[in-house]
């Protein structure tokens, strides 16, 4: 309850609160707010006071155990951080230190708990977004809130598991010049899985799972009659590995590496989510590692087929194109032939704008610089004059202006995502771009996060090559779209031709 309780504010009150809300005042704008919202609304609660202290002058290393609260013995980490982290980079480092995967809310609070009324909260995006009273975490340092062993604060993970991490902090020591960022030191049980019901559905699917518990089997029945199935491997917690948690500290903590293909580091350097980076990192890793990906011959000839063939078919003359500048009706038929489409497409396939793929492969081949519009003629460039009669030399020279760049900066991240999503071999292309898109701050209509077919189009100039060639194991682009084995090799080929 308010101490004010519901009288009515006095003249002078009145006026000296309308003078700070009009920047007048003494007092700050936000304080103003709450002390006039306080007056009026007997039910409102009373501002929290900042529990946040100054930051140190000069960054030293944090020595902080992270319990897990409720678990029994407890699950905990010990960790070394750098002081001047801010909650959300330590907010990605924690979710690396018990391995949970993002898939639910969180917040900060400095405060005996989290659900303290002293707490002071520092806010995730969403709810900051939401108008949670409290601070975007973003803008908090952890020494802010740590200072002196001792301290403590709070960080809560999945508000339906409601998993509490009681962060202590145990010692302050100088800063090395060449400490990363954050590193694992010590800890204690495996981390739980996602979605296990908190603390007593972790005890319980700890049990179950391991055969060596003293009361697996009454716990494995338990899960049974409670699930009607035996716990899946991936319902298992996970092990403590302080090598695998220093990797994955790693990713979302520390230097990015010196080979990066230049729009991947510079898009890498450009971000300020440790979460995203962390998972881009984790691409990149995958899209670079040394493996036997170089194609055949064959292979190379088959995917090119398409872009030869049309090379081939406009010739050092080139095509007179229709008033519209459309490939004509016979050029479309033979295209429609070259592509394989008499099985699959619907339609006489002799109009270029009612033959898509046909379309996709005259106006990529124009973007990728083999062929141009002159006085009403399709012509060839002297880079596809060079490169024709060469399968390897038309896949290097293809490789080499991947990912295309279109004018919208989301079409230009989307598509160099897609090429790295698919050099790593991702399974769910789509899933993978629409995801980074959204860590990297775009939304689709209402704010809403950017969804798989958003994501396709944001990406469709790479789809379009990538598809031509063969490389989608799917020949739609929903969720669950995965590149082939030619796809992978010709994404490998383009992040390797960028310097």
């Amino acid at each position: 309850m308010s101490d004010h309780g519901d009288r009515v504010p006095r003249p002078d009150e009145f006026e000296d609160l309308m003078r700070s809300l009009s920047g007048s005042g003494d007092r700050s704008d936000p304080d103003a707010a709450n002390a006039l919202h306080s007056l009026f609304d007997p039910l409102a609660e009373p501002a929290r006071p900042s529990r946040r202290r100054p930051r140190r002058e000069e960054t030293v290393t944090y020595r902080v155990r992270v319990e897990v609260a409720g678990t029994e013995p407890p699950v905990w980490r010990r960790l070394e951080l750098a002081s001047d982290l801010f909650l959300n980079e330590v907010h990605a480092i924690l979710q690396a230190a018990f391995a949970w995967e993002d898939y639910h809310m969180h917040g900060f609070a400095s405060g005996p708990s989290y659900y303290s009324r002293e707490a002071e909260y520092y806010l995730s995006p969403f709810e900051a977004d939401g108008g949670k009273a409290g601070v975007p975490e973003e803008e908090v340092r952890l020494d802010e809130v740590l200072a002196q062993p001792g301290d403590r604060m709070s960080y809560l993970y999945d508000f339906g598991d409601n998993w509490e991490h009681l962060l202590t902090l145990q010692e302050v020591a100088p800063r090395q010049e060449d400490a990363p960022p954050a590193v694992c030191t010590a800890g204690s049980r495996p981390a739980p899985p996602e979605d296990c019901g908190g603390a007593p559905g972790y005890e319980l699917v700890s049990a179950a799972t391991d055969p060596g518990h003293p009361h697996h089997a009454e716990a494995l029945a338990e899960y049974r009659e409670l699930y009607g199935e035996n716990p899946a491997p991936d319902r298992a917690p996970v092990p403590f590995d302080i090598d695998a948690i220093n990797a994955a500290l790693t990713a979302v903590s520390g230097p990015l590496p010196d080979n990066l293909p230049g729009p991947v580091g510079e898009l890498l350097a450009s971000i300020r989510d440790p979460r995203v980076r962390g998972r881009l990192l984790t691409l990149v890793a995958k899209a670079t590692a040394q493996g036997d990906d170089e194609p055949t011959a064959a292979t190379v000839r088959a995917a090119v087929g398409a872009y030869a063939w049309l090379l081939d078919h406009v010739g050092d003359d080139g095509v007179k194109l229709t008033g519209a500048g459309y490939l004509p009706p016979a050029s479309v038929q033979e295209a429609a032939g070259a592509l394989g489409l008499s099985q699959t497409w619907i339609g006489k396939a002799n109009r270029e704008s009612q033959t898509l793929p046909v379309l996709n492969l005259r106006e990529s081949a124009q973007r990728m610089g083999l062929l141009r519009k002159y006085k009403g003629r399709l012509l060839p460039t002297a880079a596809a004059k060079a490169v024709r009669d060469d399968p390897r030399a038309l896949w290097d020279h293809l490789a080499g202006r991947m990912p295309p760049q279109p004018r919208a900066e989301v079409e230009r991240k989307g598509c160099l995502l897609m090429v790295l999503a698919v050099a790593a071999g991702s399974r769910d292309v789509p899933g993978e771009v629409a995801e980074a898109l959204t860590g990297l701050g775009w939304r689709i209509d209402q704010g809403l996060p950017v969804d798989p077919a958003a994501a396709r189009d944001a990406a469709y100039e790479a789809w379009i090559v990538l598809d031509t060639l063969g490389g989608w194991s799917k020949s739609s682009f929903g969720r669950g779209a995965a590149p082939t084995a030619r796809g992978v090799a010709f994404a490998r080929a383009a992040l390797r031709h960028r310097p």
